[in-house]
């Protein structure tokens, strides 16, 4: 969602003040979901689903309220502490959009474990259409309507003084709606709560929490301080973070890719876990899963070019630091393999573990961020985060596999990692030579080509075992 900012904004400065506030979310939703939602996936496979459903929604409701008003007193501090004194209402509307996501965070949770994907797919969608809609409108087409009419009755509800802040606004309503078609789950919900259950779930899922705001902050941080560390005047400092953040966003195909592997996998690993030949699956998972990565990277590395020419069609500013987006996507790859690992933890209870790695990684963020992005700006931040993802993937590897192994085929998913960076790397210095956008579309095509041939030829025993994909392999190896 966040992509339509280059789109809208010619000054790459001006999203600064809510890129911190979305930098700041991340953190504040794991404190006040605390772990629930994977310990709700984890007690539903022995304990009694409604009775647990009941007692983790009352906890969430009540901190929720909780912690929200602790924010909403707390968000002059707050503000200030962030640079974001010119904007206070900015973190009012974030108190909001942090209440009625967690309060969503069950009810969704519920969702996937009852395996309602499709349901679940229209409650999210409508919650991001309505977003959209409402930044589309009040910031990409109201403020020219309002200069050409200015006696048009929408000048009543277009505050021009807002700005970026709509953004904020479209989040705050998406929320709103998305938990309003909610209710059905909300309203089976039963007043219940049952207090040694829910120690026993706090004490699985404490080290949850940080293993959470470890993650967060290594996804995180680098925007949080980028301003506040680069040798800069404020408003390139601010005009920097801007670009870093939107160029941070194109390798969004990757985060996708994780965020619907999250969502799918969770249930999935807890409920294939007592069946025989759990490891195999998990393995069998990993690798499709890696193989889709790959896709995206090229996608995104071969046709770089193209997103460069889209996002610099309101302002060639935003094109600056494009060139670390690879980078940034590889780094995606490694958290998502990590994420596909780390069913090794939760299984076997060792959540300790998952916040020693991620806690390790956050140290290697913080210390690298601070070291490099004053030397190299964007690329410093880019090589911070791809280090980090590299340690908690290897980490997290080393000791899955000595708690819980699982048989990845290692060898072979390497190479898919290898050769398709060495693809990335061999188009970039091709179009280095010689630039037509054209030649980069061409020359990215083929290359896209070559690799799902040599994909197809070395998984075709297993591709042909997929519907649909299985007869289009079948069909071009007669």
């Amino acid at each position: 969602m966040n992509m339509a900012l280059p789109f809208l904004f010619t000054q790459p400065a001006k999203t600064a003040d809510i890129t911190q506030v979305y930098a700041m979310i991340p953190f504040l939703n794991v404190l006040f979901t605390y772990g629930m939602e994977t310990a709700y996936f984890k007690f539903s496979q022995d304990k009694e689903k409604k009775h647990l459903y009941n007692t983790l929604s009352v906890s969430l409701f009540i901190t929720s309220l909780v912690f929200t008003g602790v924010l909403f007193l707390c968000r002059k501090s707050l503000a200030s502490a962030a640079g974001l004194t010119e904007h206070p209402e900015y973190l009012s509307w974030m108190c909001g959009i942090l209440f009625f996501d967690t309060l969503s965070t069950l009810p969704f949770a519920r969702l996937r474990q009852e395996n309602r994907p499709r349901r679940y797919a229209f409650v999210r969608v409508a919650g991001i259409v309505i977003n959209l809609c409402i930044v589309f409108f009040f910031l990409g087409f109201l403020p020219g309507y309002a200069s050409r009419h200015p006696d048009s009755f929408l000048n009543l509800v277009y505050k021009m003084d807002i700005g970026i802040g709509y953004y904020l606004i479209g989040n705050l309503l998406g929320s709103i709606t998305t938990l309003s078609l909610l209710l059905p789950e909300i309203k089976s919900l039963q007043w219940e709560f049952d207090k040694v259950l829910w120690k026993e779930v706090m004490v699985y899922s404490y080290p949850l929490i940080i293993v959470g705001l470890g993650g967060m902050t290594n996804d995180m941080l680098s925007r949080l301080i980028y301003q506040h560390v680069v040798d800069l005047p404020v408003q390139q400092a601010k005009h920097e973070l801007g670009i870093f953040a939107n160029v941070y966003r194109l390798s969004v195909l990757i985060t996708i890719m994780i965020q619907a592997f999250r969502m799918a996998a969770e249930p999935f690993f807890f409920n294939q876990s007592k069946l025989e030949g759990a490891q195999r699956s998990y393995a069998r998972v990993m690798k499709f899963f890696v193989i889709a990565c790959c896709f995206m990277f090229l996608l995104i590395g071969l046709y770089l070019d193209v997103l460069k020419w889209i996002i610099t069609l309101k302002s060639s500013a935003w094109g600056e630091g494009i060139y670390i987006v690879p980078i940034l996507a590889m780094a995606n790859i490694f958290l998502g393999i990590y994420y596909n690992q780390s069913v090794w933890y939760k299984l076997t209870g060792k959540n300790m573990y998952g916040a020693y790695i991620t806690l390790a990684g956050a140290m290697v963020t913080i210390g690298l961020n601070i070291l490099l992005i004053p030397k190299w700006h964007y690329l410093g931040a880019a090589l911070a985060t791809f280090a980090c993802y590299l340690l908690m993937m290897t980490s997290s590897y080393w000791l899955g596999q000595k708690f819980y192994p699982v048989p990845y085929a290692r060898k072979k998913l390497l190479s898919y990692l290898a050769f398709v960076s060495l693809i990335v790397v061999t188009h970039r210095i091709l179009v280095h030579y010689y630039s037509p956008l054209w030649f980069s579309i061409l020359t990215g095509t083929l290359f896209l080509l070559a690799f799902t041939a040599f994909v197809g030829r070395v998984e075709k025993k297993d591709l042909q075992k997929i519907p649909v994909i299985g007869k289009w392999v079948g069909a071009l190896s007669r």
